[in-house]
């Protein structure tokens, strides 16, 4: 769209190499292997707990630890099940730290674990949900994450009950520029990259300011047919023709999570009527005429948004949304554009409202 400047394409052509696909994730980390035996630490990564055992940084924990900081798996300790498995809330003894474990499903894993487990350990971000460690006592395999108390973006807008308030305008464009800055460094910063595969309302946690991690990222290489992996709906037009994921492929990914935000609607609704079941097929006409942007607004909002900043987190959307794969942002691009909207509102974590 000529009219949002901030995404020419003047810096993606300045970049000659192509975008990352699969194949050159895995070499990349490959070659990294080979030229050090240095761990890949981000300078921020948060202090760790003196739990488990330590190697290389990432920590290995038994079974029988992970079983009691469970009570053996309770299932009142369930905090959801998804396509890897079910997650459960622990506290682990030695140190009671509370965190996340993900007991996964043995039958679809792939003879990596380990090598791809150590990768994941590796990535620290403050919006990403940091894996601690993992167990792999016999054929028990368990990832150990940080426990993020307010739960997935998807409670808080597309499950909404009735007794909770709704997610003001700024709070949605502080969990749009945070999931962004989580995916700018897992393509941009992390050594090596790493192509999401999976990025949804319900693989986004939310802690208690409302500040937006990542989880479940990198996941899919864990599986046997990993590479394929997607959820229907957010899932560019090239995945479905060729098979082949690239960091574009999360772009577009990010596209989708960006109109649920303005939204408050799901990619796929079978409930709506039929023209308005595919999110983005219902809200792309609207992209051509910027007079028609307010139709796109959750009506939970009631009216409390800025029109400016609609505009452009509308024009963000569509860019992310293009059907070619080449010509969508990088997310640096996103990031930079989203950024100047959280100096003009100021990012906050309250679910208040900004006037229009």
């Amino acid at each position: 769209m000529s009219c949002f400047p901030c995404f020419s394409s003047k810096r993606s052509e300045s970049r000659k190499e192509p975008p990352l696909t699969e194949n050159a994730e895995q070499d990349e980390f490959d070659n990294t292997q080979k030229n050090t035996n240095v761990p890949i630490q981000n300078s921020n990564a948060p202090a760790q707990t003196d739990v488990g055992n330590e190697s290389n940084g990432v920590k290995t924990f038994t079974f029988r630890e992970l079983a009691t900081a469970t009570k053996n798996f309770r299932p009142d300790y369930v905090l959801g099940e998804g396509g890897f498995g079910r997650v459960y809330k622990g506290s682990l003894e030695n140190s009671g730290q509370t965190v996340a474990i993900k007991q996964l499903d043995k039958n679809g894993l792939n003879k990596d674990f380990l090598t791809e487990v150590n990768k994941l350990c590796l990535l620290h971000h403050q919006n990403l949900a940091n894996m601690i460690g993992y167990c792999a006592d016999g054929d028990q395999r368990l990832l150990v994450y940080e426990f993020i108390p307010l739960g997935s973006l998807e409670k808080h807008l597309l499950d909404l009950p009735s007794s909770q308030q709704p997610l003001s305008w700024l709070a949605r464009i502080k969990i749009a520029y945070g999931a962004a800055q989580g995916l700018e460094y897992l393509h941009e910063k992390a050594n090596p990259p790493v192509i999401y595969r999976d990025l949804k309302s319900s693989n986004i946690l939310l802690d208690e300011d409302f500040t937006p991690k990542l989880s479940d990222f990198g996941l899919s290489r864990l599986g046997q047919m990993g590479e394929l992996m997607g959820s229907y709906g957010y899932s560019g037009p090239e995945c479905t023709s060729s098979g082949q994921l690239s960091v574009k492929a999360d772009v577009y990914a990010f596209g989708v999570l960006m109109l649920e935000l303005i939204t408050g609607r799901r990619v796929i609704d079978t409930t709506k009527p039929t023209h308005e079941q595919n999110l983005v097929s219902w809200a792309t006409p609207m992209f051509k005429d910027q007079k028609r942007y307010p139709e796109l607004l959750d009506p939970l909002l009631d009216g409390e948004f800025n029109l400016k900043e609609l505009n452009q987190l509308v024009a963000v959307a569509a860019m992310c949304l293009q059907e070619e794969s080449a010509v969508r942002p990088l997310m640096t691009d996103v990031v930079m554009t989203l950024s100047f909207l959280t100096t003009g509102s100021g990012p906050t974590a309250d679910h208040g409202s900004s006037g229009d």
